[in-house]
């Protein structure tokens, strides 16, 4: 005999299939930030290796990009020479500060690939 579907049930697995696709599409992402490179070129080799990702985006913003920078080259020479740099992305972003002004800050989306 079949469980009756409630409201209830409905709205949960509506929920965790959102959880599902939000996640699928930022499996593969490194967001690069104040920790020190080697934190980062781990978190990327974990990607390729135990989540067997043909893709990485290592993605970061401001004054961090330099870092995603390096974190690409370590991982490249280093670790991975098989790897080739797919595609690199640069853009600005608007955001909004506390007084109420907007500033402009950069960004940066380096793809590494199999």
């Amino acid at each position: 005999m079949a469980k009756k579907k409630t409201k209830k049930t409905d709205k949960k697995e509506k929920k965790t299939e959102k959880k599902q696709k939000k996640t699928k599409k930022d499996d593969n992402v490194v967001y690069v930030g104040r920790k020190p490179t080697m934190s980062y070129v781990l978190a990327v080799i974990t990607q390729f290796s135990d989540a067997g990702a043909k893709e990485v985006s290592i993605k970061a913003r401001g004054r961090s990009i330099s870092r995603a920078v390096d974190v690409a080259e370590v991982v490249r020479n280093k670790f991975l020479s098989d790897l080739k740099l797919d595609k690199i992305e640069i853009g600005t972003e608007e955001r909004k500060v506390e007084d109420g002004n907007t500033i402009n800050v950069s960004t940066m989306n380096i793809v590494l690939k199999k």
